[in-house]
This record gives C-alpha cells, sequence and structure tokens, in this order.
C-alpha cells in the first residue's frame, strides 16, 4: 500500500488527535503502519495461514512471527475485525436433490398456491428438563440474570410446537421418543385443532 504525501499528512493528523472518534484514530494508525509494510504481513497470516501446532493465531504467536508488538497486532484485528479465536459452524447438505428441494421450498414462500397451507419444521429434539435449586435472580441495572450453577436433571423430552403465524395460536406436545410416529401424531392432532378452511 503506497500513500501520497497529502494523504499521509492528513492521516498522521487523524492519528495524532485527540478529539476525533477512538475508531477513527486507530484506523488512521493502522493504514499508516500498513503503508509502511508492517501490518501487511499481519493481516494477510492471520487470514491464509495457521500456526504450527494450533489451530488458530494468538496475538503473541502472530506477534512474534511477524516481529511486531501483541498490542500492534491487537489494534488491527480490531480494526480489521478479525477475530482468530471465534468460529461458527455450519453443514452442508449431502442430500444429492437437495438444490431441487430448495428451489420448491423457496417457491412455496414466495409464491404459495391458492389455499395451500405451508408447514415450516425445525428440529431441536430432547430437551432437558432441569429445574434449578433456586429461584432466578432478575436483571438489574448493572448486574445480569442470575442462576445457581446447580440443578436437578428430570430427564430429556422431545417437544413439539406449532405456530399459527395468521393468528398466534400455538399448539404444544412433549413425548417421550423421537421418531416419525410421534411427529405424525403430533401434526395429526395440531390439524384437528385448526378450524376448517374456507
Amino acid at each position: 500500500m503506497s500513500l501520497d504525501e497529502r494523504q499521509r499528512e492528513q492521516l498522521e493528523a487523524f492519528a495524532r488527535s485527540r478529539s476525533l472518534p477512538h475508531g477513527l484514530v486507530m484506523r488512521a494508525k493502522i493504514v499508516l503502519e500498513a503503508a509502511d509494510g508492517s501490518q501487511n504481513l499481519a493481516i494477510s497470516k492471520t487470514l491464509h495461514s495457521r500456526p504450527k501446532g494450533a489451530t488458530q493465531w494468538s496475538s503473541r504467536d502472530m506477534a512474534k512471527q511477524s516481529g511486531i508488538s501483541k498490542s500492534t497486532v491487537h489494534r488491527v484485528w480490531s480494526a480489521f475485525g478479525l477475530k482468530p479465536h471465534r468460529q461458527e459452524t455450519f453443514k452442508l447438505s449431502t442430500d444429492a436433490f437437495f438444490i431441487e428441494k430448495l428451489r420448491d421450498i423457496v417457491g412455496l414462500y414466495l409464491n404459495p398456491p391458492e389455499n395451500a397451507l405451508v408447514l415450516c419444521v425445525d428440529e431441536k429434539s430432547q430437551c432437558q428438563a432441569l429445574e434449578r435449586s433456586q429461584p432466578l435472580l432478575p436483571m438489574g441495572l448493572g448486574y445480569v440474570e442470575g442462576v445457581t450453577h446447580d440443578c436437578e436433571r428430570h430427564g430429556t423430552t422431545t417437544l413439539f410446537a406449532a405456530l399459527d403465524i395468521a393468528n398466534g395460536h400455538v399448539v404444544t406436545d412433549c413425548k417421550p421418543r423421537h421418531r416419525n410416529q410421534e411427529f405424525l401424531a403430533f401434526a395429526e392432532a395440531d390439524r384437528s385443532q385448526r378450524p376448517p378452511r374456507a
């Protein structure tokens, strides 16, 4: 990255400022250091490599590898929103007809057939039935909601719930098992509780 003289003067003024927002000052400092070449290495290494014997970079390891201070690495990561210690999970479908099914489902939402009932099913099976040993303490100014660390376990259950988005009506049922028989029985019970469609 290269800066002309006017850009560098303006960024240096930003970096020295005591009245500008902290985030802007930090970004100006990062850009200046990146223009000098020291930060580009830290940013590229964070995004495109892993340290030996570890799953992600720590600021200490990155500082040692890049030849810059740990606090500078932390500032760079903060400025660019890099969080090597965090992960988000995802799952790819192995269904050979996934794309076709996806198009069918999205099509139902975008252009539902006349008088059609569209069901959206999400799975969250085996809810743990936990009972805390003491009542929870409500959240207040300056402190978060408090719960005891110990609890009594009452096993697991499978919760079935249906929400009618047209009127907010909710139908629920708990079953001891999680099989298609339980799901079909719940779906039939849900259908029987709905008023006939006009």
